[in-house]
């Protein structure tokens, strides 16, 4: 008999994850409401979770069941520590902060830290495995060979669980430290004397999907039905008109480093989305690939998507936009006629009652 496995995939974005946060938020709100239910246990709807960078922060609560409410909370009260000053954009601004922008970085990985464990406490990956049953899968980099590290639990066959005994806030200390932006994280070797050295996972896959893909091509077998559900954190508009004589970019162009993450961001959530269409024609799976939510940022919003903007109207439109398209998501579907929309009102329809809190 075919089974369905499905899998939750939510790119990075620095700050921008608070509209994640406030979209899921928002949703699961509207489907228990729907349902005549308390709450959605909207982990518990996915098989597989996996996130990069402020995505697993997302991944991680969601998989141990932290309220999104909470993980909006934690972007609001600690996203200005955590980002104390902006990356500059300009000469002046980086000549000013050039001197202390190590401090800078060390006093915002104390306050990532602190802000992780309000929210996820002491759990270790090994716990959401067992007492959830939800597989994990977080890509970061390890720095002493520049080498992929994706953090798992132990659901794959044969699986000698390198990682369960680290915590969730090791994972999304290790996955989340972009260069520039923050800290390398030297997380220590929960079954050994030394540490480990990690960066950012959205250097190679701020769009986790093919980890999810590959993961999930694993645990099934031929003639299931496999259903991605790939997460953005709010990419703004896209694209550079660049002429003959304006192709020369320098440190200014490219906003000293800062510009660099944008792009990136953009160009891999088309292309890992592609490439896993593409990869699913060639495999013996039903594989559906849904991207949502859908849409592009109004001009409203285009001052408050830089990775570590903390400002606290950039935080509340962000806010606003998440609960504005979530309503949309909702409205849409069911419909129909929008198949996308289609399989998240299955899916949302379909997804365990949280009755711990009933």
């Amino acid at each position: 008999m075919a089974n369905t496995y499905r899998v939750l995939s939510i790119d990075g974005g620095g700050m921008r994850g608070v509209y994640s946060a406030a979209y899921l938020n928002s949703l699961a709100s509207h489907y228990s409401k729907k349902r005549s239910i308390d709450s959605i246990d909207l982990g518990k709807a996915f098989d597989l979770i996996t996130g990069t960078s402020t995505g697993a922060i997302l991944a991680c609560a969601l998989a141990k069941k932290t309220p999104m409410a909470q993980v909006i909370k934690l972007y609001r009260e600690h996203g200005p520590k955590i980002f104390p000053e902006k990356v500059p954009s300009n000469i002046c601004r980086l000549l000013l902060q050039a001197p202390k922008r190590s401090r800078l970085n060390k006093k915002g990985a104390i306050a990532l830290e602190k802000a992780l464990s309000a929210a996820l406490g002491d759990t270790k990956v090994i716990d959401i495995w067992k007492q959830r049953g939800i597989a994990l899968a977080v890509p970061s980099v390890e720095m002493s060979n520049h080498r992929a590290w994706v953090f798992k639990t132990p659901h794959l066959a044969n699986s000698k669980d390198r990682d369960g005994n680290y915590t969730l806030i090791d994972v999304c200390l290790a996955t989340s430290a972009a260069p520039i932006f923050r800290s390398i994280a030297a997380i220590k070797n929960p079954d050994g004397e030394g540490k480990f050295a990690f960066v950012d996972g959205g250097l190679w896959a701020n769009n986790p999907v093919l980890v999810g893909l590959i993961d999930a091509l694993e645990m099934t077998k031929e003639g299931d039905q496999i259903e991605i559900y790939c997460m953005g954190t709010f990419p703004p508009p896209s694209g550079d008109q660049i002429s003959q004589s304006n192709a020369h970019w320098g440190y200014a162009k490219w906003k000293f480093g800062a510009n660099v993450p944008n792009v990136s961001i953009t160009a891999q959530q088309y292309a890992y989305d592609n490439m896993a269409r593409m990869l699913a024609k060639h495999v013996n799976r039903d594989v559906k690939i849904i991207r949502f939510p859908k849409g592009e940022a109004p001009p409203s919003l285009m001052n408050y998507l830089d990775l570590d903007e903390t400002s606290t109207d950039g935080m509340d439109a962000l806010i606003r936009q998440g609960e504005t398209d979530s309503y949309l998501t909702f409205s849409k579907s069911g419909d129909g006629v929008d198949v996308d929309g289609k399989k998240i009102d299955e899916l949302m329809m379909l997804a365990p009652e949280d009755t711990e809190n009933v």
